[in-house]
């Protein structure tokens, strides 16, 4: 262990941490299973997959660019691929240095620092770079994304060159930005969330982090160097410039990931659908019943609601009086997802059908009871509580094709701009929600979706948050779970959502139901 480091120090380092909050996703969690992820296709005896090598992403850029957005969110596209990724936020090794409550010098974030600042910054960045080492070469991690700003040419050089002598490859990502609206947006909404500015009064906050900035300006150097590979993204996705990436598909699947993606802020609701005249076939494409329409109508007006009440609380704590951003509804070709978006169309928002938002097909089990699908496919039954995430019944399919047949959804998702609403049955809402905060394999098919429940997902710089809006009257008979779903392979929905110890906590525990009959130099000073 690195002796200018206490074994304080050394326990608290990013490389120890573990889920400290239900609240949060589990984007930075250690995983605890060597699990196949979600949407992997196949495993290899090294975990590496594509036959790319290891490689290190390293983010260049001025503070409240984007960057830690971005190293997150290619950390989650990553991992739900499969490939295994880590991201290394220069910022918590420093705070995990100074500790909790403590000061760094005033002249630390400046490029021109005094010794004893220089001294510090090395002293963290070298603790930063074995966890990197180690994740590579002991743990058998494949993708270490080093988040931090890079201001100088001649700092990147040495990275690329230092990793290189380690046989890693060296992608670097710039998130360049002129626009002072995104700047200043990304400023307030991000920094002061910052573990950086906690119970700091917001303007103040926003002063202190717009004079880092301006120390770092004249030093900044944009990327140019034609002999790396790197990638520059300018104004939040507006234009993307790429040079070199050569080193195979991982490295373009990357690119082709960063096309799609923005920083800019938006949230994402999920709501079931409304119930059917013929709730118990999945083959018929049945239109609302009176119960579905009464649902559809209270949703929408709730969701309305919430997204007004936002809006006033934003105003509240001073910020802009600004209107609300515009509402996307995302639905799938069935009908009952159709027509429980027919309240809000009529209001004026936008509708868009996606056969890819259909729901997990149950084959040969569709209006089969428990007890005849125990009796009829008992070997299926057996392999299915082995595997429920992968196993898939006669005719059937299983939530790992769903997901895989849902990756143009999540890539329109990181592309969409607007507040996005998707309405849509409860199997692939748990898959979705799975992609966005970061949920193993396993725990997908638990989650869970009342029907009374809208589930609102928060992004952040450093991770997405999970909130529950209520929708009151409705009767208890719509809220469980779709009619649709085999009861083997998909659990009942109760009053809990998501699911316990992940997203939103518990207020409201289930006692298990009996079945019937038998889860780069010392320059690299970090930034946002």
């Amino acid at each position: 262990m690195d002796t200018l480091l206490t074994a304080e120090v050394a326990a608290n380092s990013p490389r120890f941490r573990r889920k400290s909050s239900t609240f949060i996703d589990a984007i930075h969690d250690l995983p605890e299973k060597l699990d196949m992820a979600p949407a992997q296709l196949y495993s290899t005896e090294s975990g590496r997959l594509f036959h790319a090598g290891r490689i290190v992403i390293v983010t260049v850029g001025l503070p409240a660019r984007g960057k830690t957005h971005i190293s997150v969110a290619l950390a989650r596209y990553l991992r739900w691929l499969g490939v295994k990724t880590r991201a290394f936020h220069l910022g918590d090794y420093r705070r995990a240095t100074v500790g909790p409550g403590t000061d760094v010098p005033d002249d630390y974030f400046f490029v021109n620092a005094s010794a004893s600042s220089v001294l510090l910054r090395q002293k963290i960045l070298k603790k930063c770079r074995e966890d990197i080492y180690h994740f590579l070469n002991l743990e058998n991690g494949q993708v270490a994304i080093y988040d931090a700003v890079n201001p100088l040419s001649a700092g990147r050089q040495a990275l690329a060159k230092e990793f290189a002598k380690h046989d890693v490859q060296t992608l670097f990502i710039e998130s360049a930005c002129n626009d002072d609206r995104i700047i200043k947006e990304n400023v307030r909404s991000v920094k002061i969330s910052s573990p950086d500015y906690i119970d700091w009064d917001a303007d103040e906050a926003v002063k202190h982090y717009l004079a880092r900035i301006a120390a770092k300006i004249p030093h900044f150097e944009t990327m140019e160097e034609t002999d790396l590979n790197y990638v520059k993204m300018i104004n939040a996705g507006e234009r993307l410039m790429v040079n070199n990436c050569t080193f195979g598909y991982l490295a373009h699947r990357i690119v082709f990931y960063l096309l799609n993606l923005h920083i800019k802020s938006r949230r994402t609701y999920f709501a079931r659908a409304g119930v059917s005249s013929e709730q118990d076939s999945y083959k018929t494409d049945a239109i609302l019943s009176e119960q579905g329409q009464d649902y559809a109508k209270k949703m929408s007006e709730m969701l309305m609601q919430h997204r007004e009440e936002e809006r006033q609380g934003l105003v509240d704590r001073g910020g802009a009086d600004a209107v609300l951003k515009p509402l996307t509804i995302w639905t799938s070709t069935r009908r009952r997802t159709v027509e429980t978006s027919n309240f809000l169309q009529s209001r004026g928002y936008k509708v868009r059908q996606r056969s890819q938002l259909s729901q997990l097909n149950p084959g040969v089990c569709e209006k089969m009871s428990e007890r005849s699908i125990r009796r009829i496919f008992a070997d299926e039954v057996a392999k299915h509580e082995a595997d429920p995430y992968h196993h898939r019944y006669p005719r059937a399919e299983s939530y790992h094709d769903l997901a895989v047949r849902l990756e143009p959804i999540i890539l329109e998702l990181e592309r969409e701009q607007n507040d996005l609403l998707i309405v849509a049955h409860e199997s692939v809402l748990r898959v979705l929600y799975g992609y966005l905060m970061a949920c193993n394999a396993a725990d997908i098919p638990n989650l869970k979706f009342p029907r009374n429940e809208i589930v609102e997902i928060i992004p952040a710089s450093y991770n997405n948050e999970a909130k529950r809006i209520s929708i009151p009257d409705l009767p208890d008979e719509i809220v469980p779970d779709s009619p649709e779903d085999i009861k083997i392979p998909v659990p009942s929905s109760g009053m809990v959502s998501p699911m316990p110890g992940i997203g939103t906590p518990q207020e409201i525990v289930e006692e298990p139901q009996p079945v019937d009959e038998a889860v780069a130099v010392d320059e690299a000073i970090e930034g946002d």
